[in-house]
C-alpha cells in the first residue's frame, strides 16, 4: 500500500470517528426530550457509570495499575462537598475544588506507599481495597457526618433549576453528568495521545522494560493515580447532590468500586469508547431485567448481581478484550486511536 493510500485510509477512519462522535453526542443531547422520567434516570445512571469508568480506566487501562478500591475517591468527593454544603453553606462547585485536592492527595499517598516500596499487581489492588475499607469504617464512626446514621442534604422544591447549587430537576442533572462525561472523554483522549500516555502504555505492557528505556515509572504511575483520583472525586460530588443522602457502607463499600470497573471491563479496558459502551450495555440490560421481573411480579434478591456476573463471565470467555475492540474493527474504526 502506497503512502497516499495509507493517508486516504487514515482520513477515512478519522471521518468515521468524527461522525460516530457527532451522532452519539447529538443523540445524548436530545435524549431528555425523547424519554420519560424513568428512562431519563436510567440514562443518568448510565452516564455516571461511564464517567467513573473513564476515570478508573486511566489507572488500569492506560497505566496497568489495578485499583479495586476506587470508591474511596468518589466517597471523599461526596462527603467533603456535602459537609461543606450542609455545615457551612458552601456551594458544591466550590466544594468540588476542595474535593479534588483531597482525593488527589489520598491517591498520591496510596501510590507513594505502593510504588515506592514495590507493591504491584494483586497486592496493589488489595492495598486500594484496604484504604477504602479504612475510610468506610472511619466515616461509620465520624460524628461530623452523622456516622452510620447517614448524612442528608436539604431538599427544597425549586421553581427553577439552580445549577450553582446543584438543585433542580433530573434534566439538569442529566446535562451536568453528560457534560462531565464529555470532558472526561476529551481529557482521556488527550492523555492517551500525549507523551505521558505512551509512557503509561510502555509501563502497562512491560514495566521493567520501560524502566530500562529510561522512563521514570514511579513518577508516571503517580500521575496516573492522582489524575484518576481527582477525576473520580467529581463523581462523588454529583452522587451526593443527586441522591441527597450518604451512608458510609453505601458510598465506600467494595460493591461500589466493583460497579465502577464493570463498564470498562465489559466494553474494553484501555479503550476510549469501551467504558461508555460497557456502561450502556450493562446498566441498560440490568434495568431491563429489573423491569421484566417487576412486570412479572417476581422479587428475586441478588438478580442484578447474578446478571453482572454472567455478563462478566461471557465477556471473559468470548470477548477477552471487551465488546468495543471487535465492534470497532467491524465498523472500520481506527483501533489504535480507539
Amino acid at each position: 500500500m502506497t503512502a497516499v493510500a495509507i493517508g486516504r485510509a487514515a482520513d477515512g477512519v478519522r471521518r468515521r470517528n468524527a461522525v460516530l462522535l457527532v451522532v452519539l453526542l447529538a443523540a445524548l443531547l436530545a435524549a431528555p426530550w425523547l424519554v420519560n422520567d424513568y428512562l431519563l434516570t436510567v440514562m443518568i445512571v448510565i452516564l455516571y457509570s461511564a464517567f467513573t469508568g473513564q476515570a478508573w480506566n486511566i489507572m488500569m487501562g492506560f497505566a496497568g495499575q489495578l485499583s479495586l478500591g476506587h470508591a474511596l475517591y468518589a466517597g471523599l468527593g461526596a462527603y467533603v462537598s456535602a459537609v461543606l454544603f450542609t455545615k457551612f453553606g458552601i456551594d458544591p462547585w466550590l466544594g468540588f475544588l476542595v474535593s479534588v485536592p483531597v482525593a488527589a492527595l489520598s491517591g498520591a499517598i496510596i501510590g507513594f506507599l505502593a510504588f515506592r516500596f514495590g507493591v504491584s499487581g494483586v497486592y496493589f489492588a488489595i492495598l486500594t481495597i484496604a484504604f477504602a475499607e479504612f475510610a468506610r469504617i472511619g466515616f461509620d464512626h465520624l460524628s461530623l457526618v452523622n456516622a452510620a446514621a447517614g448524612l442528608f442534604l436539604p431538599v427544597a422544591q425549586y421553581g427553577h433549576n439552580d445549577l450553582l447549587r446543584l438543585r433542580g430537576d433530573p434534566t439538569m442533572f442529566y446535562y451536568v453528568i453528560l457534560a462531565a462525561t464529555v470532558v472526561a472523554f476529551a481529557l482521556c483522549r488527550f492523555l492517551i495521545g500525549s507523551r505521558i500516555g505512551y509512557y503509561w502504555l510502555a509501563i502497562r505492557e512491560d514495566e521493567q522494560a520501560a524502566r530500562s528505556a529510561g522512563i521514570d515509572t514511579f513518577r508516571c504511575k503517580m500521575y496516573a493515580v492522582t489524575i484518576s483520583a481527582a477525576i473520580t472525586s467529581f463523581a462523588g460530588v454529583f452522587y451526593a447532590f443527586f441522591y441527597n443522602n450518604l451512608f458510609p457502607e453505601q458510598v465506600f463499600g467494595i460493591g461500589r468500586s466493583i460497579e465502577m470497573i464493570l463498564g470498562p471491563v465489559i466494553g474494553g479496558v484501555g479503550t476510549l469508547f469501551g467504558p461508555i459502551l460497557g456502561s450502556f450495555l450493562l446498566t441498560g440490560l440490568a434495568e431491563t431485567l429489573d423491569s421484566a421481573l417487576a412486570a412479572a411480579g417476581l422479587d428475586v434478591p441478588g438478580a442484578k448481581e447474578v446478571f453482572y456476573g454472567v455478563c462478566l463471565l461471557i465477556v471473559i470467555v468470548a470477548l477477552p478484550d471487551g465488546v468495543w475492540p471487535p465492534l470497532a474493527r467491524r465498523l472500520g474504526l481506527d483501533k489504535d486511536k480507539r
